[in-house]
Protein backbone atom coordinates (compact mmCIF):
# COMPACT_ATOMS: atom_id res chain seq x y z
CA UNK A 1 0.00 0.00 0.00
CA UNK A 2 3.25 2.63 0.99
CA UNK A 3 4.59 1.52 -2.53
CA UNK A 4 1.20 2.36 -4.07
CA UNK A 5 0.65 5.43 -2.65
CA UNK A 6 4.28 6.65 -4.19
CA UNK A 7 3.49 5.60 -7.32
CA UNK A 8 2.89 9.12 -9.56
CA UNK A 9 -0.94 9.47 -11.65
CA UNK A 10 -0.23 12.55 -13.19
CA UNK A 11 2.75 13.95 -14.05
CA UNK A 12 2.68 17.85 -15.85
CA UNK A 13 6.09 18.87 -17.26
CA UNK A 14 6.20 22.83 -18.27
CA UNK A 15 2.73 23.01 -19.21
CA UNK A 16 1.07 25.87 -20.58
CA UNK A 17 -2.42 27.20 -21.64
CA UNK A 18 -3.05 30.41 -23.21
CA UNK A 19 -6.26 32.21 -24.54
CA UNK A 20 -6.82 34.80 -26.85
CA UNK A 21 -4.24 36.00 -30.01
CA UNK A 22 -1.88 39.20 -29.79
CA UNK A 23 -2.58 41.75 -27.52
CA UNK A 24 -5.74 39.88 -26.13
CA UNK A 25 -3.36 37.14 -24.99
CA UNK A 26 -3.72 35.76 -21.62
CA UNK A 27 -1.54 33.24 -19.99
CA UNK A 28 -3.71 30.99 -17.75
CA UNK A 29 -1.18 28.17 -17.02
CA UNK A 30 2.36 29.57 -16.97
CA UNK A 31 5.26 26.45 -17.04
CA UNK A 32 3.54 24.36 -14.39
CA UNK A 33 5.59 21.10 -12.72
CA UNK A 34 3.31 19.11 -10.94
CA UNK A 35 3.50 15.17 -9.88
CA UNK A 36 0.64 13.52 -8.09
CA UNK A 37 0.88 10.37 -6.25
CA UNK A 38 -1.57 7.58 -5.90
CA UNK A 39 -4.09 8.10 -3.01
CA UNK A 40 -3.53 11.69 -2.23
CA UNK A 41 -6.20 14.01 -1.38
CA UNK A 42 -5.00 17.70 -2.94
CA UNK A 43 -6.92 20.82 -2.51
CA UNK A 44 -5.67 23.65 -5.19
CA UNK A 45 -6.53 27.03 -3.88
CA UNK A 46 -6.19 30.79 -5.16
CA UNK A 47 -7.76 33.53 -6.14
CA UNK A 48 -10.00 33.95 -9.14
CA UNK A 49 -8.40 33.90 -12.41
CA UNK A 50 -5.31 32.23 -11.43
CA UNK A 51 -5.59 28.99 -13.49
CA UNK A 52 -7.39 26.37 -11.03
CA UNK A 53 -10.13 25.71 -12.93
CA UNK A 54 -8.36 25.62 -16.71
CA UNK A 55 -5.73 22.90 -14.68
CA UNK A 56 -8.63 20.85 -13.62
CA UNK A 57 -9.76 21.06 -17.49
CA UNK A 58 -6.57 19.90 -18.60
CA UNK A 59 -6.37 17.21 -15.69
CA UNK A 60 -9.55 16.05 -17.14
CA UNK A 61 -8.52 15.98 -20.85
CA UNK A 62 -11.34 18.64 -21.06
CA UNK A 63 -8.91 20.48 -22.69
CA UNK A 64 -5.74 20.53 -24.17
CA UNK A 65 -2.00 22.48 -23.34
CA UNK A 66 0.08 24.59 -25.82
CA UNK A 67 3.09 23.27 -24.51
CA UNK A 68 4.41 20.76 -22.35
CA UNK A 69 3.96 17.40 -21.52
CA UNK A 70 1.34 15.58 -19.43
CA UNK A 71 1.43 11.89 -18.68
CA UNK A 72 -1.34 10.14 -17.04
CA UNK A 73 0.31 6.84 -15.33
CA UNK A 74 3.11 5.98 -17.56
CA UNK A 75 1.36 7.00 -20.79
CA UNK A 76 1.44 10.37 -22.40
CA UNK A 77 -2.11 11.85 -22.82
CA UNK A 78 -0.46 15.22 -24.26
CA UNK A 79 -1.71 15.17 -28.13
CA UNK A 80 -4.06 12.50 -27.84
CA UNK A 81 -7.56 12.77 -29.87
CA UNK A 82 -10.86 13.46 -28.34
CA UNK A 83 -12.29 10.00 -28.77
CA UNK A 84 -8.93 8.66 -26.60
CA UNK A 85 -9.61 11.31 -24.50
CA UNK A 86 -13.55 10.24 -23.88
CA UNK A 87 -12.67 7.09 -23.85
CA UNK A 88 -10.03 7.15 -20.79
CA UNK A 89 -11.89 9.83 -19.02
CA UNK A 90 -14.72 7.79 -18.85
CA UNK A 91 -12.43 4.83 -17.44
CA UNK A 92 -10.38 6.37 -14.89
CA UNK A 93 -11.42 9.79 -13.80
CA UNK A 94 -15.02 10.81 -12.10
CA UNK A 95 -16.40 14.50 -12.03
CA UNK A 96 -17.88 16.60 -9.70
CA UNK A 97 -18.90 20.08 -10.46
CA UNK A 98 -19.95 22.88 -8.55
CA UNK A 99 -23.32 23.25 -10.81
CA UNK A 100 -24.14 19.36 -10.15
CA UNK A 101 -24.72 19.25 -14.42
CA UNK A 102 -27.58 16.95 -13.84
CA UNK A 103 -29.64 16.36 -16.95
CA UNK A 104 -33.09 17.87 -15.98
CA UNK A 105 -35.04 15.41 -17.81
CA UNK A 106 -33.89 12.83 -16.21
CA UNK A 107 -34.28 11.27 -13.26
CA UNK A 108 -31.76 10.30 -10.66
CA UNK A 109 -30.89 6.78 -11.20
CA UNK A 110 -30.71 7.66 -14.73
CA UNK A 111 -28.24 10.30 -14.54
CA UNK A 112 -26.12 8.48 -12.22
CA UNK A 113 -26.44 5.57 -15.03
CA UNK A 114 -25.05 8.06 -18.10
CA UNK A 115 -21.59 7.28 -17.71
CA UNK A 116 -22.40 3.93 -18.18
CA UNK A 117 -24.23 3.91 -21.18
CA UNK A 118 -20.53 4.82 -22.90
CA UNK A 119 -19.03 1.39 -21.79
CA UNK A 120 -21.64 -1.02 -24.06
CA UNK A 121 -23.79 -1.94 -20.93
CA UNK A 122 -26.96 -2.83 -21.49
CA UNK A 123 -29.64 -0.50 -19.21
CA UNK A 124 -31.04 -2.54 -17.22
CA UNK A 125 -27.37 -3.41 -16.09
CA UNK A 126 -26.54 0.01 -16.05
CA UNK A 127 -29.69 1.19 -13.65
CA UNK A 128 -28.69 -1.68 -11.67
CA UNK A 129 -25.04 -0.90 -10.81
CA UNK A 130 -26.30 2.71 -10.56
CA UNK A 131 -28.98 1.44 -7.82
CA UNK A 132 -26.40 0.39 -5.87
CA UNK A 133 -24.40 3.38 -6.32
CA UNK A 134 -26.83 5.31 -4.87
CA UNK A 135 -27.58 3.10 -2.00
CA UNK A 136 -23.95 3.84 -0.40
CA UNK A 137 -24.83 7.41 -0.66
CA UNK A 138 -28.54 6.39 0.73
CA UNK A 139 -30.38 8.05 -1.71
CA UNK A 140 -31.95 5.03 -3.00
CA UNK A 141 -35.24 6.15 -1.92
CA UNK A 142 -34.91 8.95 -3.89
CA UNK A 143 -34.04 6.68 -7.19
CA UNK A 144 -37.08 8.11 -9.22
CA UNK A 145 -37.00 11.75 -7.97
CA UNK A 146 -36.32 14.67 -10.47
CA UNK A 147 -33.62 16.88 -9.80
CA UNK A 148 -35.16 19.72 -9.19
CA UNK A 149 -37.15 17.72 -6.18
CA UNK A 150 -33.94 17.10 -4.49
CA UNK A 151 -32.27 19.74 -1.71
CA UNK A 152 -28.67 21.12 -3.00
CA UNK A 153 -27.24 18.33 -0.61
CA UNK A 154 -28.63 15.40 -2.31
CA UNK A 155 -28.26 16.91 -6.04
CA UNK A 156 -24.29 17.22 -5.33
CA UNK A 157 -24.54 13.91 -3.74
CA UNK A 158 -26.44 12.34 -6.69
CA UNK A 159 -23.48 13.88 -9.15
CA UNK A 160 -20.87 12.46 -6.76
CA UNK A 161 -22.11 9.24 -7.29
CA UNK A 162 -22.57 9.95 -10.96
CA UNK A 163 -18.51 10.44 -10.50
CA UNK A 164 -17.69 7.15 -8.90
CA UNK A 165 -20.52 4.84 -10.78
CA UNK A 166 -17.21 3.61 -12.98
CA UNK A 167 -14.84 3.08 -9.89
CA UNK A 168 -12.45 5.37 -11.53
CA UNK A 169 -9.18 5.60 -9.81
CA UNK A 170 -9.28 9.73 -9.96
CA UNK A 171 -11.81 12.21 -8.60
CA UNK A 172 -11.27 16.15 -9.80
CA UNK A 173 -14.01 18.18 -8.06
CA UNK A 174 -14.53 21.50 -8.81
CA UNK A 175 -16.13 23.20 -5.84
CA UNK A 176 -17.84 20.37 -4.74
CA UNK A 177 -19.25 22.82 -2.06
CA UNK A 178 -19.43 26.17 -4.02
CA UNK A 179 -23.21 26.10 -4.02
CA UNK A 180 -24.22 24.75 -0.66
CA UNK A 181 -24.54 25.70 3.23
CA UNK A 182 -21.90 24.46 5.94
CA UNK A 183 -24.33 21.84 6.92
CA UNK A 184 -24.46 20.47 3.54
CA UNK A 185 -21.16 20.79 2.67
CA UNK A 186 -19.83 19.06 6.10
CA UNK A 187 -21.77 16.18 4.94
CA UNK A 188 -20.48 16.21 0.90
CA UNK A 189 -16.32 16.67 2.43
CA UNK A 190 -16.99 13.23 4.93
CA UNK A 191 -18.20 11.58 1.72
CA UNK A 192 -14.89 12.70 -0.20
CA UNK A 193 -12.74 12.08 3.01
CA UNK A 194 -14.54 8.23 2.66
CA UNK A 195 -13.82 7.71 -0.95
CA UNK A 196 -9.95 9.00 0.14
CA UNK A 197 -9.83 6.40 2.24
CA UNK A 198 -10.72 3.59 -0.06
CA UNK A 199 -7.83 4.38 -2.14
CA UNK A 200 -8.85 7.24 -4.55
CA UNK A 201 -6.90 10.39 -5.54
CA UNK A 202 -8.80 13.47 -5.05
CA UNK A 203 -8.42 16.80 -6.93
CA UNK A 204 -9.78 19.45 -4.97
CA UNK A 205 -10.48 22.97 -6.59
CA UNK A 206 -11.62 25.32 -3.91
CA UNK A 207 -12.41 28.61 -2.48
CA UNK A 208 -13.22 27.51 1.34
CA UNK A 209 -9.81 27.48 3.50
CA UNK A 210 -12.47 25.08 6.14
CA UNK A 211 -12.47 22.82 3.69
CA UNK A 212 -8.10 21.75 2.94
CA UNK A 213 -8.73 20.30 6.19
CA UNK A 214 -9.66 17.31 4.62
CA UNK A 215 -6.62 17.19 2.02
CA UNK A 216 -2.88 15.88 2.77
CA UNK A 217 -1.44 18.48 0.69
CA UNK A 218 -2.47 22.05 -0.40
CA UNK A 219 -1.37 23.74 -3.68
CA UNK A 220 -1.31 27.51 -4.08
CA UNK A 221 -1.60 28.80 -7.38
CA UNK A 222 -1.09 32.72 -8.52
CA UNK A 223 -0.81 34.59 -11.74
CA UNK A 224 -0.62 30.49 -13.40
CA UNK A 225 1.71 29.16 -11.61
CA UNK A 226 2.29 27.06 -8.23
CA UNK A 227 3.09 30.22 -5.68
CA UNK A 228 3.26 27.20 -3.07
CA UNK A 229 2.46 23.08 -2.52
CA UNK A 230 2.69 21.70 0.81
CA UNK A 231 2.66 18.15 1.47
CA UNK A 232 1.85 15.47 3.97
CA UNK A 233 0.48 18.30 6.52
CA UNK A 234 -1.42 15.09 8.46
CA UNK A 235 2.15 13.61 8.81
CA UNK A 236 3.43 16.53 10.15
CA UNK A 237 1.42 17.29 12.37
CA UNK A 238 1.45 13.16 13.10
CA UNK A 239 5.39 13.14 13.33
CA UNK A 240 4.80 16.37 15.78
CA UNK A 241 2.82 14.52 18.02
CA UNK A 242 5.02 11.26 17.83
CA UNK A 243 8.02 13.77 18.81
CA UNK A 244 6.29 15.39 21.47
CA UNK A 245 5.57 11.98 22.98
CA UNK A 246 8.84 11.14 22.54
CA UNK A 247 10.26 13.91 24.15
CA UNK A 248 7.77 12.95 27.50
CA UNK A 249 8.70 9.58 27.31
CA UNK A 250 12.35 11.01 27.63
CA UNK A 251 11.32 13.21 30.23
CA UNK A 252 9.90 10.31 32.25
CA UNK A 253 12.40 8.14 31.87
CA UNK A 254 14.73 11.13 33.01
CA UNK A 255 12.87 12.00 35.81
CA UNK A 256 12.50 8.24 36.90
CA UNK A 257 16.43 8.26 37.04
CA UNK A 258 16.68 11.17 38.59
CA UNK A 259 14.27 9.52 41.50
CA UNK A 260 15.99 6.17 41.57
CA UNK A 261 19.33 8.15 42.16
CA UNK A 262 18.45 10.56 44.80
CA UNK A 263 16.28 7.24 46.44
CA UNK A 264 20.10 5.62 46.26
CA UNK A 265 21.56 8.83 47.60
CA UNK A 266 18.86 8.78 50.67
CA UNK A 267 19.52 5.45 51.19
CA UNK A 268 23.14 5.87 51.53
CA UNK A 269 22.63 8.73 53.98
CA UNK A 270 20.56 6.82 55.97
CA UNK A 271 23.21 3.96 56.54
CA UNK A 272 25.94 6.65 57.22
CA UNK A 273 23.32 8.56 59.63
CA UNK A 274 22.99 4.77 61.25
CA UNK A 275 26.32 3.75 61.69
CA UNK A 276 26.83 7.41 63.39
CA UNK A 277 24.44 7.12 65.34
CA UNK A 278 25.79 3.50 66.50
CA UNK A 279 29.05 4.95 67.10
CA UNK A 280 27.43 7.76 69.07
CA UNK A 281 26.34 5.21 71.43
CA UNK A 282 29.34 3.66 72.04
CA UNK A 283 31.38 7.33 72.67
CA UNK A 284 28.38 7.23 74.98
CA UNK A 285 29.01 4.06 76.91
CA UNK A 286 32.61 4.51 77.93
CA UNK A 287 32.08 7.35 80.34
CA UNK A 288 30.74 5.06 82.74
CA UNK A 289 33.75 3.22 82.84
CA UNK A 290 35.12 6.59 83.36
CA UNK A 291 33.27 7.09 86.43
CA UNK A 292 34.45 3.38 87.55
CA UNK A 293 38.22 4.59 87.02
CA UNK A 294 36.92 8.10 89.01
CA UNK A 295 35.81 6.46 91.58
CA UNK A 296 38.63 3.89 92.82
CA UNK A 297 40.77 7.17 93.52
CA UNK A 298 37.74 7.95 96.29
CA UNK A 299 38.32 4.52 97.47
CA UNK A 300 42.37 5.04 97.34
CA UNK A 301 41.67 8.16 99.28
CA UNK A 302 40.04 6.45 102.09
CA UNK A 303 42.69 3.74 101.97
CA UNK A 304 44.79 6.75 102.84
CA UNK A 305 42.86 7.88 105.11
CA UNK A 306 42.62 5.27 107.23
CA UNK A 307 46.39 4.52 106.72
CA UNK A 308 46.66 7.58 108.15
CA UNK A 309 44.74 6.60 111.14
CA UNK A 310 45.83 3.72 111.89
CA UNK A 311 49.73 5.87 111.50
CA UNK A 312 48.26 8.06 113.95
CA UNK A 313 46.96 5.83 116.57
CA UNK A 314 50.65 4.10 116.32
CA UNK A 315 52.19 7.40 117.05
CA UNK A 316 49.81 8.29 119.97
CA UNK A 317 50.76 4.96 121.17
CA UNK A 318 54.47 5.33 121.03
CA UNK A 319 53.85 8.88 122.55
CA UNK A 320 51.70 6.97 125.61
CA UNK A 321 54.69 4.49 126.13
CA UNK A 322 57.34 6.55 125.59
CA UNK A 323 55.82 8.58 128.54
CA UNK A 324 55.29 5.58 130.77
CA UNK A 325 58.33 5.23 130.57
CA UNK A 326 59.92 8.21 131.56
CA UNK A 327 57.48 8.71 134.40
CA UNK A 328 58.66 5.41 135.65
CA UNK A 329 62.38 6.77 135.69
CA UNK A 330 61.43 9.56 137.21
Amino acid sequence: MAKDKLTPVIKLKSLTKRYGIGDAEQVALDGIDLTINKGEFIAIMGPSGCGKTTLLNILGLLDKPDEGTYHLGSKSVTNISSSRSAKIRNEKIGFVFQSFNLIPRLNVVENVALPLTYTGKSRIKSLEIASKTLEKFYLNEREYYMPHQLSGGQTQRVAIARALVNNPSIILADEPTGNLDSKASHIIMEELAAIHKQGNTIIMVTHNPDMTTYADRIITMIDGQIDSDTKDIKKDIQLKKEEKLDSKTESTKTESITIEKSKKTELKLKTIESEDTKSDKKATSKPKSDKTVLSEPKESDSSVDKTKKSQKNLNETSDKKTNSTGKGQE
